[in-house]
């Protein structure tokens, strides 16, 4: 299966309409989104700007239902009650709501989690590593894959708010491996960098943030992963 990677997206519900092109020209099979859909530089008091990117979100997810959805740490800020930069507290109630509107409709609500597999691929917003499963149990080492994800996306705040979590974690800031990257290929977002790159078993996508001025930090490319041979390509947006 090839799957199309929608990278954080942080208000610029633009991102949709260019993965909504790349589905429509058959370039994909399905989608998988890393969210990050709230905040943004200075963007606080613009609650219409909230609203609108998540009705895009909504609106993609009715479209292309089979669609994943892996939450990013600005997305469980608001429902967990955890400060975060850029976070709105104009926005709040905003935010709450469209999350459940947004999980309300897709068609299975285990298809907005933490982490999904798709056969040889994990997505997640921030990456998953060794240490962090080990930190979650020692005894899930070596336990089912599928287990392992389950435990993930059922664990608590107390879990996940931290710099190790899938959440949070940060592989292009260390030389650390992917989770049993011989088998997995994982992709991910939450780090912004300048070109869409594989490095230690992750592919990081976060190419569309931009720095505070609005200038975009990275390319204009997206992912697409065949999910069995974990081969993948970029396209151009």
């Amino acid at each position: 299966m090839i799957v199309l990677v929608i990278p954080d997206i942080h208000l610029k519900s633009w991102i949709f309409d260019r993965a909504e092109e790349i589905m429509r020209r058959g370039k994909a099979d399905r989608a998988v989104c890393l969210m990050d859909i709230p905040d943004d530089w200075d963007m606080e008091l613009d609650i219409a700007h909230y609203r609108n990117t998540f009705d895009r979100a909504i609106r993609f997810a009715k479209e292309y239902p089979d669609t994943l959805w892996c939450y990013g740490n600005h997305d469980v800020s608001y429902p967990w009650g955890k400060l975060e930069t850029g976070y709105s507290p104009y926005s709040e109630r905003t935010v709450i709501s469209k999350l459940e509107e947004l999980t309300n409709a897709l068609p299975d609500p285990s298809q907005i989690a933490i982490i999904h597999r798709i056969d040889n691929v994990l997505f997640c917003h921030g990456g998953l590593t060794e240490d962090f499963v080990s930190y979650l149990n020692e005894e899930l080492i070596d336990a089912d894959i599928d287990e392992i994800l389950s435990v993930i996306n059922e664990a608590s705040p107390k879990y996940l708010w931290n710099d190790q979590s899938p959440l949070w974690f940060r592989p292009q800031h260390r030389n650390v491996d992917a989770f049993r990257k011989e088998t997995f290929m994982q992709v991910v977002g939450h780090t912004p960098v300048d070109k869409i790159y594989e490095e230690n078993g992750f592919i990081s996508t976060d190419v569309f943030s931009t720095y505070r001025d609005g200038r975009q930090i990275g390319e204009s490319a997206m992912v697409v992963i065949d999910s069995v041979s974990r081969e993948f390509e970029k396209i151009e947006v």
